[in-house]
């Protein structure tokens, strides 16, 4: 199901349905994952044994985590991504001193520390003005009692495993809101947290939720469906009487794949008779703003709390570029043809961001694509069928819409700037690289014809060449690399400015192997000391006249990302090389 059909049903009576929130819902308000408390953890003993003092920021080094998990692995303890990771480490450090534990996450979930996004407050806005009477979450942390007391200044007191013998009667009395911890609240003494912990609920908390189950639909949000005794009682749900009469949604990423027990639950609640469908949705954020924004009766006063960074309509008189020199050079060019068109591939299996994705990797893949409710590629036809390979059952022509701020999908802008990469890779000595929000055009070492980057290599020297005295020995994540590489590169990426698309250039310099830049830091420092001012102009100039073939001043330049006739496949991307400036206002 759509996000669309999900938030008309919603809508319509969102009294009716009960929330159940996992880690996913507090990601974006600023508070760590459970992968990020198992890093700490492995770094708190890896110091604490090995007399070292590595702060949270030194995590961000690879040699560093490489250096600890090597340590780990030596000591027997599981292997990354172990469902036994959290256990073991919070075992091994604090053992059955429950106080210490409580102290630790209550440390690293602590108010103080919560951010709140805009799908906390929407949330807040629901529970605050009695559209959504009850709620239920795994989760430890505060953020949800924060965005109540933001949105309408009011308390609300969680019942969790120290208040669990008033939450049955305050349902029967209909004291609503109700917000149920089941695996407590780290401010109080009793937490769950460890897998014996959690291999029962609390009996009060549980019967609450199952009289829920019975009275409202649910909704699940930000919650992978890994504990087994939480999975036990949305099954005990089922078994009762009337179990979700308005509907089971579970929230997902778009072209993720629930887990077993999760795929297990929906099929049970279907066979029921339950109406159960997975939502797909890009992030907790985006879904919760969608449905606030389709609230047919919002509560008073509340809107402009929820949405506090909204955009504002502004009238602001801008000047006639006339009567004075510009004042700023900007590195965004105007882009003057952007593609609306493409195929749509069908395959024999059907299609979803983890396939796209393989296939993206894969050395053979020369379309270029994305996913979109479903595949879309560009390319020849032996492109694109060489590429799903016997997979491949046809293709079709189809409209997309370039403009990616609708929706934020953010899926379209990498598409496009792939493709753009393409096109002017194709009929240029680069290669193109995927790096960040954009893409990375680098100078081809073995390229022949250089004649095109004789700017570049008056301003910069050797466009590309060795890192002098650099060599890596061998660890378990890499082999030993005995030469590092650079070259001049330009990060190309694709932006909105005025209410039209730029391509913005930003010259840098790149290193070989990829993960060998943090250890080449001196080489670049020295080498990007200069670049400020008019150097960097000169830098941006070499760069456009490397794009554009030297093409002049203000002249539109077109690429096509593959050979052959242009069309749906091989569209047209077209920019323009006078770049934006900033101007002086002239004497009236």
């Amino acid at each position: 199901m759509n996000q669309a059909e999900f938030a008309r049903i919603f809508c319509e009576r969102p009294e009716s349905f009960a929330w159940f929130l996992g880690a996913g819902a507090s990601r974006n308000a600023n508070l760590p994952t459970a992968e990020d408390i198992i890093t700490d953890l492995k770094r708190r003993y890896y110091c604490s044994e090995e007399n070292q003092n590595f702060s949270t920021k030194d995590l961000q080094n690879d040699a560093v985590r490489a250096q600890i998990e090597g340590y780990l692995r030596s000591r027997g303890f599981p292997e990354r991504w172990s469902s036994e990771e959290y256990t073991t480490y919070f075992e091994t450090i604090f053992g059955e001193d429950r106080e210490r534990q409580r102290n630790y996450i209550s440390s690293i979930l602590s108010e103080d520390r919560v951010r709140l996004a805009v799908g906390n407050r929407v949330f807040g806005a629901l529970l605050a003005g009695g559209l959504c009477r009850m709620a239920f979450t795994t989760n430890f942390d505060p953020v949800v009692e924060k965005a109540v007391a933001e949105i309408s200044g009011k308390p609300l007191s969680a019942y969790h495993l120290e208040g669990a013998h008033n939450v049955v009667s305050a349902l029967n009395n209909e004291q609503f809101p109700i917000y149920c911890k089941l695996h407590g609240d780290f401010q109080y003494d009793s937490i769950k947290n460890l897998s014996s912990d959690l291999a029962t609920q609390n009996a009060q908390l549980s019967q609450c939720m199952t009289m829920a189950g019975a009275r409202f639909g649910f909704v699940v949000a930000g919650y992978s469906g890994r504990d087994e005794s939480v999975m036990a009682l949305f099954d005990a749900i089922l078994k009762a009487p009337n179990p979700f009469p308005h509907g089971l949604y579970w929230m997902k990423m778009r072209g993720s794949t629930p887990i077993d027990s999760v795929a297990s639950l929906m099929e049970s609640a279907k066979a029921a008779g339950v109406r159960a469908e997975f939502v797909d949705i890009e992030t907790y954020d985006t879904v919760m703003l969608r449905l606030w924004r389709n609230l047919p009766n919002q509560p008073d006063g509340m809107d402009a709390k929820v949405r506090k960074g909204r955009a504002g309509i502004v009238q602001i008189s801008v000047p006639e570029p006339k009567g004075g020199k510009p004042l700023l050079r900007f590195n965004g060019l105007p882009m003057t043809k952007v593609p609306t068109t493409c195929a749509e591939v069908k395959s024999k299996t059907a299609s979803n961001w983890e396939a796209i994705a393989d296939l993206k990797r894969k050395p053979e893949t020369s379309a270029v694509l994305t996913f979109d409710g479903k595949a879309l590629a560009w390319g020849g036809q032996q492109d694109i069928e060489d590429t799903f390979g016997a997979d491949f059952l046809e293709k079709s022509e189809v409209t997309f819409d370039p403009d990616w701020r609708a929706g934020s999908r953010l899926h379209i802008k990498n598409f496009l700037e792939e493709g753009l990469a393409r096109a002017i890779c194709r009929v240029r000595p680069l290669l193109q690289r995927r790096q960040g929000s954009g893409v990375s055009l680098i100078v081809d070492h073995k390229a022949l014809d250089v004649g095109i980057l004789e700017d570049l290599h008056r301003e910069t020297g050797k466009v590309t060449g060795s890192v002098p005295g650099l060599s890596l020995p061998a660890t378990e994540e890499h082999e030993a690399v005995h030469q590092v590489h650079f070259a001049e590169a330009v990060h190309m990426s694709l932006g909105y400015a005025d209410n039209r698309l730029w391509l913005l250039l930003k010259p840098d310099v790149w290193i070989w192997p990829r993960f060998a830049r943090q250890h080449a830091t001196n080489f670049l420092d020295k080498r990007k000391a200069d670049r400020r001012n008019d150097k960097h102009d000169r830098l941006l100039s070499a760069w456009i006249g490397i794009l554009s073939d030297h093409a002049g001043r203000d002249v539109e330049v077109t690429f096509s990302p593959f050979d052959g006739d242009t069309g749906f496949a091989n569209p047209v991307f077209g920019f323009s090389t006078q770049t934006g400036f900033a101007m002086k206002r002239g004497r009236t």
